[in-house]
């Protein structure tokens, strides 16, 4: 049996070996790709970095997890900005790293607009430029001024930050994260209509007590498997689309068992029954977001998402949108606040250029994927779009 000293400097050489051979396979590459996350687990913060390229022999997509460091202290924009220049150093790819891919938390946002590539070079010209003329007159104030010594504690002046010590890459915000915005936050705004409002209410006011029930009460769940041999799924907060799956359960229960399984559910657990709008309303509300939930599923895969499937998805989205909001009756309040979510949070990316370029390469190949073409109007006969995604 080896001892704990023996199996823990094993670990770490272990560990310094697999590090250089990370640093090794990415100094042979001139572009790399990062993704960066915080989290806290056991009272603890950490911070994790993974890094991908193309292999520039065999063009197969590489990763490797760089960093998976604890943080301490509050997870400020600076404290942020310095461990992954700390990290970016140590692998040698500080230069290489073309976009980087956070979340929305407010910490990111502001650690690369302080720090990032481009809002460095425009604070660095903002200060004034030598090549700039000078105006008549600044001379002689210069000369006159020159006269009065100022004492200077230099010391303060080299502890002060600028803002300037970091420099961190372009910056890219997670499009599963923004689509988990639009189906909660933006969804939300649909409640500005009434009579959306009204039936929104009551018919989830039941799921919840519905699914309340099953999750607290063992009893309760097996009533519900006794009688349809499914089990209705929890909502977990963190997650949106498990609203969504919940949803899809209980529409597939009342599809396979018919209303009279939930009437029966319903009056065991002494829960009101859903009336026949709640029910065409929760039919409606399972095909507005089911392509929020595709795309979402196609942006956050694990090895065959490229970044030139973004923009072909969220166009495919809102064509989707569009043909499903005229089969509606409750839910096309809720659409349009979708549609709107999606404007906000994604027509900024509609006027990169280099967006775009990716979005032309990828279209045919995402449009095949997604769905048939009869449903989302790509036709590979002619490669063209039934609905022009550009004006």
């Amino acid at each position: 049996m080896m001892t704990r000293v023996t199996l823990r400097s094993m670990i770490d050489d272990a560990s310094k070996e697999m590090k250089k051979a990370v640093t090794e396979a990415m100094r042979g590459v001139d572009h790399t790709a990062t993704t960066t996350d915080c989290g806290s687990v056991r009272r603890r913060s950490f911070i994790g970095v993974t890094a991908h390229w193309i292999d520039p022999d065999s063009l197969q997509r590489c990763s490797a997890a760089p960093a998976c460091k604890q943080l301490r202290g509050s997870h400020t924009f600076d404290v942020l900005a310095s461990a992954l220049n700390d990290i970016h150093s140590e692998f040698e790819i500080r230069g290489k790293i073309v976009r980087t891919t956070t979340d929305n938390g407010s910490n990111f946002i502001k650690a690369f607009q302080v720090f990032g590539e481009d809002e460095n070079n425009n604070a660095v010209g903002s200060d004034g430029d030598a090549s700039q003329p000078r105006e008549d007159g600044e001379d002689q104030e210069d000369q006159d001024e020159a006269e009065e010594v100022e004492f200077v504690d230099v010391s303060v002046l080299l502890n002060e930050d600028d803002g300037l010590e970091f420099e961190l890459p372009k910056h890219q915000h997670c499009a599963c994260h923004l689509l988990n915005l639009i189906a909660t936050v933006d969804a939300t705004k649909a409640t500005s209509s009434e009579a959306y409002k009204k039936v929104y209410r009551s018919t989830f006011g039941k799921c919840n007590a519905l699914w309340n029930k099953c999750g607290r009460s063992t009893l309760a769940a097996e009533t519900v498997e006794d009688v349809c041999f499914l089990q209705l799924l929890r909502v977990n907060a963190t997650r949106w689309n498990s609203l969504f799956l919940a949803v899809e359960r209980l529409l597939r229960i009342i599809k396979d068992k018919g209303e009279g399984a939930i009437r029966v559910i319903c009056t065991d657990l002494k829960v009101p029954m859903f009336n026949p709008a709640e029910l065409a309303y929760l039919t409606e509300y399972a095909a507005a977001m089911s392509p929020v939930t595709q795309a979402t599923n196609i942006l956050q895969a694990e090895a065959t998402v490229q970044m030139g499937w973004l923009l072909p998805t969220i166009n495919l989205l809102t064509a989707k949108l569009d043909r499903v909001k005229l089969r509606l009756k409750y839910c096309r309040p809720l659409v349009d606040a979708l549609q709107v979510g999606i404007k906000n949070r994604f027509g900024h990316m509609t006027e990169d250029p280099e967006q775009l370029r990716f979005f032309f390469q990828s279209s045919e190949h995402l449009g095949q994927r997604m769905m048939p073409q009869s449903e989302w109007g790509w036709t590979t006969s002619s490669n063209t779009w039934k609905h022009p995604p550009c004006s």
